[in-house]
């Protein structure tokens, strides 16, 4: 099974800059001018343009809105340099929600894109998440 995370942004062109000189991804195919898939992560992240305030399905009572929103699912980007990282994602316009702090696996931050969604830098350290691994 083939997984694919979609993304809706309203400024297609920053976007792509701000994930491929933010974060390393690629630019992948360009589906006219709405739809550009990023490769370079574990899986493809296609970004899809739909203005604010268009409803994402028919009838919806909530339209699409661009300020942050919190949604239980965000993504995690595993980085070599969370400091460089965290600088170059706050040159692009994101807003730092948690300074880098560390953990027992490594070292988190977590951020908002200019687009509203959430996501965080991890940066693993010694055996990572093992490290927190219970013992049976």
């Amino acid at each position: 099974m083939e997984l694919r995370i979609c993304m809706d942004v309203n400024d297609m062109e920053r976007a792509i800059t701000f994930y491929t000189e933010g974060l390393g991804l690629q630019l992948g195919r360009r589906f006219g001018n709405d739809f550009v898939e990023l490769l370079g992560a574990a899986c493809p992240i296609d970004l899809l343009f739909n203005a604010a305030g268009t409803h994402p399905v028919p009838g919806s009572g909530s339209p699409r809105n661009y300020q942050r929103h919190w949604t239980p699912l965000h993504l995690d980007f595993v980085v070599d340099d969370i400091d460089a990282a965290v600088a170059r994602l706050q040159q692009l316009g994101a807003v730092l929600e948690m300074p880098v702090t560390d953990k027992a696996w490594g070292r988190i931050a977590g951020l908002a894109d200019p687009f509203g969604h959430g996501l965080d830098l991890l940066q693993f350290q010694g055996r990572g998440y093992d490290a927190i691994l219970q013992p049976n």
